[in-house]
């Protein structure tokens, strides 16, 4: 059974920084492309951050890019989000979510790509 549990999500104030963990299992981890995205109320679901398979490559919506970070440890069967400068528009619901591809593939920003998705963790950020 294939389980991406997600954790670390809260209420905090703007500028405040939080960091989002993606534990996954069920599934070869290192076989796996992994992403954020986030859902804020009344909205679509957003692409947030994508790493590769090796770690090497990861690609960013542009609204974060220099305040979230996105990694994996391979080791632990962990995905996490860096965020830092936290800003109001970005409360939402966070979710993780798994791609199998090849050690080339290039990164997606695309949901239908992706098989497997947690089930989300909240951020609030206050202003």
């Amino acid at each position: 059974q294939v389980q991406l549990v997600e954790s670390g999500g809260g209420l905090v104030q703007a500028g405040a920084s939080l960091r989002l963990s993606c534990e996954v299992s069920g599934v070869t981890f290192s076989y796996y492309a992994y992403a954020w995205f986030r859902q804020a109320p009344g909205k679509e679901r957003e692409f947030v951050a994508t790493i590769s398979r090796g770690g090497g490559k990861s690609d960013y919506v542009d609204s974060v890019k220099g305040r979230f970070t996105i990694s994996r440890d391979n080791d632990k069967k962990t995905v996490y989000l860096q965020m830092a400068n936290l800003k109001s528009e970005d409360t939402a619901v966070y979710s993780c979510a798994a791609r199998r591809t090849i050690l080339t593939a290039p990164l997606s920003r695309d949901t239908s790509d992706y098989s497997y998705w947690g089930q989300g963790t909240q951020v609030t950020v206050s202003s």
